[in-house]
């Protein structure tokens, strides 16, 4: 059988990788970025406005050196444009050049716009030759139907393995006839700074860089580089018309939160919308939120609008704040998870969970996009797959402070406070075995949660033995002290006895011996129990 060899799509003297982006102000300015071999260290943007005299940038030309192979990412930053108009563009050296392309400016004072976002849309259907053609084909039929759009925002995982440079050669051709006209501001995901120590015949030893290499070189001057020193660009900020956008990296979070609560408050815009990779209010039954929060809580609870991915489904949360589920959008932060962008179906089982107003699992071999229109104080999003359904439609109505369509978050009655996990109910095993709260301490039934989340409960009179993630604890009615396989463990309060004859522990001790966290939503009257363990429990069978 003859070795394959990977179709690496290396750099020519002949422009390649044409990208406009945002940097600075889109009404005045804008970013071109390409690619050619290493002997090509020059190149300049020729442009010129409809009917206008053509005028040159220089571009920067960086040496990017990745694990295959030598390039040049050549950056030209276009100033002092006029507003509200097209602009018609080659790029290259003297010797070799680009086709002509166009691109267009922001008008002055827009509130009316529409962008779409995208997310997942990497692809290893062929590790040596990934495909992102179908991907091509749906972005172009989007934008064919939906020609006002102004720019694509990611929200990660734009190539599979972003260390290694075939994945972005591959997607950069995916995205041809697209990029060229406009601007295309990526957000980076865990896949986009993920790589193997050996990709070839086989992925060997998975790391994930710090900052994300890969894609800060190769997109340095594409996007503005006021995030925060040492993790540029792969987070920065930018504003189109009336709207401010966080786009957030993956790595450093306290850091990031930092510089994205100043940028925040100081952007003076009417929507506020921001990216990460990373779904805070996820569907996923085994995933956890612990990448983000609450290391990014503050800034995150500044924003009208959080695009995620990651999961490869589509779900969108009422308006939340510090664990509440709120109606009205100036209450809380909407989370929105957009889907794939490219036949990417969820890896794992994804649930409806209490935080979700709308929800699709997207097992379908589809694709899917979110188009987002503004009209001033109103916001419509719409997410679509590729064959025109419609998974879900909605309106942030920031003068009549309300979402349509409507839908209440629940709330639950005084003596009926209900515990979930990661989301999800426990079930017909709990439906009457509800928490209790004894002198301002929850209590819950730990062997019914333990036995739903998939670990071994053992029952005996006035006793009962749990494991789960590898840990091991007896709790015995009355005793305020939990066995361990780590020692005794003080509960702060008695082992009792409850409804339906169950034995309920503090919450707060249990979620520690566990390593697990806890909260209480006082406006809906709920607990929810979190782990950052993502293993899938089994009870045992001998």
């Amino acid at each position: 059988m003859e070795e394959r060899k990977p179709n690496y799509r290396f750099a020519t003297p002949r422009p390649d990788h044409i990208m406009v982006s945002i940097y600075d102000d889109p009404r005045t300015s804008m970013a071109v970025t390409w690619r050619t071999s290493e002997d090509v260290k020059t190149g300049y943007v020729e442009y010129r406005e409809e009917g206008g005299e053509t005028m040159r940038a220089e571009a920067v030309g960086k040496i990017f050196k990745s694990d295959v192979n030598t390039s040049v990412i050549h950056f030209a930053r276009l100033s002092g444009l006029k507003s509200g108009a097209r602009y018609y563009y080659t790029c290259g050296s003297e010797k070799d050049r680009s086709g002509e392309f166009y691109f267009e400016t922001q008008p002055d004072n827009l509130d009316e716009f529409s962008f779409i976002c995208i997310s997942d849309h990497q692809k290893d259907d062929d590790h040596y030759d990934p495909d992102y053609s179908a991907l091509n084909k749906f972005l172009k039929g989007v934008l064919e139907e939906h020609p006002e759009v102004k720019f694509i925002l990611t929200a990660g995982d734009n190539t599979n393995c972003g260390q290694h440079e075939i994945q972005w050669n591959a997607m950069y051709e995916g995205m041809k006839g697209i990029i060229e006209y406009r601007p295309y501001m990526m957000c980076c995901g865990n896949h986009d700074n993920r790589g193997f120590e050996q990709y070839f015949p086989v992925e060997v030893n998975r790391y994930y860089a710090e900052p994300a290499e890969f894609f800060n070189v190769q997109l340095e001057l594409s996007y503005p580089l006021n995030g925060p020193e040492g993790w540029r660009p792969e987070n920065y900020s930018f504003n189109y018309g009336n709207a401010h956008f966080n786009v957030f990296g993956v790595n450093e979070p306290e850091i990031v939160n930092d510089w994205a609560s100043k940028d925040i408050d100081s952007c003076g815009k009417t929507w506020k919308f921001g990216a990460y990779h990373f779904p805070m209010y996820y569907s996923g039954s085994n995933l956890s939120n612990d990448d983000g929060y609450p290391m990014m809580r503050e800034c995150m609870e500044k924003l009208d609008v959080l695009f995620s991915g990651h999961e490869h489904n589509f779900s969108r949360t009422y308006p939340i704040k510090n664990e509440e589920l709120f109606d009205r959008p100036s209450q809380g932060t909407v989370h929105y998870e957009l889907g794939n962008g490219n036949y990417n179906p969820p890896g794992t089982k994804t649930l409806d969970k209490i935080w979700h107003c709308a929800y699709y699992p997207n097992e379908e071999l589809t694709a899917s996009y979110t188009l987002i229109e503004i009209s001033g104080n109103k916001a419509k999003f719409t997410s679509t797959l590729n064959d025109g359904r419609i998974v879900d439609e909605c309106v942030i109505d920031k003068d009549k402070d309300e979402i349509l369509p409507h839908k209440v978050a629940p709330v639950f009655g005084p003596g009926r406070t209900r515990l979930y996990y990661k989301g999800m109910d426990p079930g017909l095993g709990i439906s009457d075995i509800l928490p209790v709260c004894r002198d301002g301490q929850w209590y819950v039934p730990a062997g019914t949660l333990i036995s739903f989340i998939g670990g071994d409960v053992l029952r005996e009179k006035g006793k009962m033995t749990l494991s789960v993630y590898g840990k091991t604890a007896v709790y015995i009615e009355g005793s305020d002290i939990a066995v361990t396989d780590s020692g005794e463990v003080p509960l702060g309060g008695e082992v009792i006895r409850g409804n339906r004859d169950q034995l309920f522990v503090p919450i707060d001790s249990m979620c520690k011996i566990f390593g697990m966290k806890w909260a209480y939503a006082a406006r809906n009257n709920f607990l929810t129990v979190e782990s950052s363990n993502e293993s899938e429990p089994t009870p045992t069978q001998p």
